[in-house]
């Protein structure tokens, strides 16, 4: 009896008690956090939600774009706590790379299984080990992933974790200091690109012009826009739109739109910073 009534007890005061970075609601305001709604950028909402980082300078406009003009390609992850936190690690300039490199892999891959959600499936007939006949889906075979080097490769291994035989192909852009027009040095696609459904991965859009000469590569390989998947992590709403009004079938997904990119990700995931 003393050992079923200290296990119980033990038990009630991990229920009760919070993660280390989680504050108590008592002390917050009494309340518990409201529902978080799924954030699309043709939904009735006035605007997205941008918050900027106290590192990041405070006279940037902390007004995004307004999200009927950038019509329903734009894509955002359903916003909460998880996501929100991830998000403020990778802005902190005091976070270290480890921790950077874990929760960078880890926004990496809520966005990749949102971007193989956007895939086409077909209905199918499963028998379960009790002979039962189940109803399910099953995704439709003829996807690939792109990378845009070299940011874009630190996705890469997050969409192998999910799909572990897809192929990838690799596009390197680099755009001049000065006149930020972007310039194609390498590509390389499966054979069959063409009949492909793409996930096309770079995480920060900033400009948007080495995504923009990305999908030009793509169609020039004999790929619909329509067939293109942008996946990132976070995005200026200048990026977003001059993506979209170049290629207005391209589906945009991101987890954020804020004026200010974190255009240091590159170098502090590979550690070149």
């Amino acid at each position: 009896n003393t050992l079923v009534f200290s296990t119980s007890k033990r038990f009630d005061l991990a229920v009760r008690m919070p993660c280390h970075n989680q504050q108590l609601n008592s002390v917050n305001s009494g309340q518990e956090h409201p529902m978080k709604q799924v954030r699309f950028a043709n939904s009735s909402s006035s605007s997205v939600p941008a918050v900027l980082n106290s590192s990041e300078p405070t006279d940037v406009p902390t007004q995004p774009v307004s999200p009927d003009s950038l019509g329903p390609q734009l894509k955002l992850l359903p916003l909460n706590d998880q996501i929100r936190e991830l998000q403020t690690i990778i802005r902190d300039k005091t976070t270290s790379r480890g921790d950077f490199v874990f929760c960078a892999d880890r926004l990496i891959r809520l966005v990749v299984e949102e971007g193989l959600n956007q895939l086409p499936f077909s209905e199918c007939t499963v028998t379960t080990p009790t002979g039962y006949k189940y109803e399910g889906v099953k995704f439709e075979r003829g996807n690939c992933g792109v990378s845009i080097m070299r940011s874009g490769e630190a996705m890469e291994q997050g969409l192998r974790d999910c799909c572990r035989s897809i192929r990838i192909g690799k596009i390197l852009i680099q755009s001049d200091e000065e006149t930020q027009k972007a310039k194609v040095y390498y590509a390389k696609f499966p054979p069959d690109v063409y009949r492909r459904k793409v996930l096309l991965m770079y995480p920060i859009l900033s400009t948007g012009n080495t995504v923009i000469e990305a999908v030009r590569v793509l169609i020039e390989h004999g790929v619909q826009p329509k067939h293109i998947i942008l996946l990132s992590l976070f995005s200026t709403p200048h990026g977003a739109k001059s993506i979209i009004q170049e290629f207005p079938d391209i589906t945009i997904l991101t987890t954020e739109v804020h004026p200010v990119a974190p255009t240091h990700f590159g170098q502090r995931y590979f550690g070149t910073d």
